[in-house]
C-alpha cells in the first residue's frame, strides 16, 4: 500500500492558501442568505450544517435559524435538561457559538459552555451529554458542537447531538432543517434572541470543564467503578445557591 505525503508537510503554509480571518468573520455577520438559492439554504449533512461565510452558505442568519429550530425541537420532544455547547478551532466557531447562545438564552435553555472558553473535542462533548443522561436526575441533556470537522479553515459547521450523545439521525435533522429554512424564508420571524452580553450573564448560562471531566473519567474505564457525577440538575443548583 502506497502512502501519499503532501509536499507541504512540515513546512509553513504559503500565503496563497491562507485565509483572511478578519474578512471571513465580517462576512459571517454581514452576509444574508437568499433562501431561493439552493446553495444558500440550510442543508444538514452528518447531523449538521456546514459551509463558508465567503459563499453565503454559513453565516449568522443560518445559525440563528438553526438554533431556534433546535429550541423548538427540544420543547416538542420534552428535552428539559442542559444543552452542552462546544466549539472547535475553526475561525467561525467562536462567532457562531455567540450567535447560538443569544438564541438559547432568549429561549430559556440551560446552556453549559466549556470552562475558560476552551475548545471541546467531540468525544469529550458526547461524553458530557451521555454522562448527564446517565446520572442527571431525570432531565435529558443534548448538545450543539460548532465544528466543520475536517473541512478547510474557511468553513464553519453546526452539529446537533440529541440525548444519546452521538450525531443526530434524519428523523431529527430533516424537520430541523425544514424549520430553519422556514425561518430564513420569513426573515427570522419567530426567532427569539437577546444581546450576547446579556446571554453570557444569564442565569441559564453555566460553565463546566468538559475536557477535564472526560480525562478524569478515562481512568475508570474497565475498572467497573462508577464514580462519575453529572452536571447538577436545576433543583440541585438551586439548593446550592
Amino acid at each position: 500500500m502506497s502512502t501519499r505525503i503532501s509536499p507541504m508537510a512540515g513546512k509553513p503554509a504559503p500565503a496563497s492558501v491562507l485565509i483572511d480571518v478578519e474578512k471571513l468573520v465580517a462576512a459571517y455577520g454581514s452576509e444574508r442568505p437568499d433562501p431561493t438559492v439552493a446553495a444558500q439554504r440550510v442543508s444538514f449533512g452528518t447531523s449538521g450544517h456546514r459551509g463558508s461565510a465567503f459563499d453565503v452558505s454559513f453565516n449568522e442568519w443560518d445559525v440563528l435559524a438553526i438554533t431556534q429550530a433546535i429550541c423548538d425541537h427540544r420543547r416538542a420532544s420534552g428535552i428539559s435538561g442542559p444543552l452542552f455547547l462546544g466549539i472547535d478551532t475553526h475561525a467561525l466557531s467562536g462567532p457562531a457559538c455567540a450567535s447560538a447562545l443569544e438564541v438559547l438564552a432568549a429561549n430559556g435553555v440551560d446552556v453549559v459552555l466549556a470552562a475558560g472558553n476552551a475548545f471541546t473535542p467531540t468525544p469529550a462533548f458526547s461524553h458530557a451529554i451521555a454522562k448527564h443522561n446517565r446520572c442527571g436526575g431525570g432531565t435529558r441533556a443534548d448538545g450543539v458542537v460548532v465544528t466543520s470537522s475536517h473541512n478547510p479553515p474557511r468553513d464553519g459547521g453546526f452539529k446537533y447531538n440529541p440525548p444519546h450523545g452521538g450525531p443526530a439521525g434524519q428523523d431529527v435533522t430533516d424537520p430541523n432543517q425544514a424549520a430553519a429554512n422556514g425561518c430564513l424564508e420569513n426573515a427570522l420571524q419567530g426567532v427569539h434572541r437577546m444581546p450576547y452580553a446579556l446571554a453570557l450573564r444569564a442565569t441559564t448560562t453555566h460553565h463546566h470543564d468538559d475536557m477535564g471531566n472526560y480525562v478524569e473519567d478515562l481512568a475508570h474505564v474497565g475498572t467497573g467503578r462508577n464514580e462519575v457525577t453529572a452536571w447538577p440538575s436545576a433543583r440541585q443548583r438551586s439548593a446550592r445557591s
